[in-house]
């Protein structure tokens, strides 16, 4: 599980073609530091939760597989060395909990519609998936390429979010504009009431 505080942003600096899928190495860019990694952990790529199956002991690069299935639910599969990516660890046991319950699942592939700076600021807009507009609320949490954010303003099928200069630095979004592709996970929690609530 993830909380969509990302830890800060890497770059693909090799993608191979392997049988099944792909596989990215991804080298983290400062201030982010990787030491401590081990073979097998859970890693959010961009908000997608992949796991570590090899990695360099300086901390310096780090590959994951992409399979098939999240190829076909992402847009993983168009990065290409160079490409900047959000870079979260999974959440231990006594870490804090900052952000909201993302796990690294992704529900759709929505668009950047806008970007603006207002003084020292950020409004983004983007567009979701017509089938998730259901689970995301004024006020709400969303997770756009595994960052946690808060909804400010809910319109048709988008959303709109004030971003601040720290998560415009640490983040990829300082690389977006408009007609690039973002990872959307709804909150869980919508979803589990949903499904409680389908037989009444």
């Amino acid at each position: 599980m993830f909380t969509g505080i990302v830890e800060g942003a890497g770059r693909v600096c090799r993608v191979t073609e392997d049988e099944g899928g792909r596989r990215l190495r991804v080298a983290p860019e400062p201030p982010l530091s990787l030491d401590g990694l081990d073979h097998g952990q859970s890693i959010s790529v961009s908000g997608v939760c992949l796991t570590v199956e090899a990695f360099a002991d300086d901390g310096s690069w780090f590959e994951v597989f992409t399979a098939v299935e999240t190829l076909d639910r992402t847009y993983l599969g168009a990065v290409g060395e160079g490409d900047p990516v959000n870079v979260e660890r999974a959440l231990t046991a006594d870490g804090r909990f900052d952000g909201h319950l993302v796990q690294g699942h992704v529900d759709g592939v929505g668009t950047v519609t806008g970007v603006e700076r207002v003084g020292d600021d950020w409004w983004f807009e983007f567009s979701l998936p017509p089938e998730l507009g259901r689970y995301v609320v004024e006020k709400g949490s969303v997770a756009l390429d595994g960052i946690s954010l808060t909804v400010a303003e809910r319109s048709g099928d988008g959303v709109g979010v004030a971003i601040i200069p720290t998560t415009y630095d640490l983040t990829t979004l300082s690389d977006k504009e408009p007609d690039d592709p973002v990872h959307v996970e709804v909150d869980v929690v919508a979803k589990y009431v949903e499904s409680l609530v389908e037989g009444y």
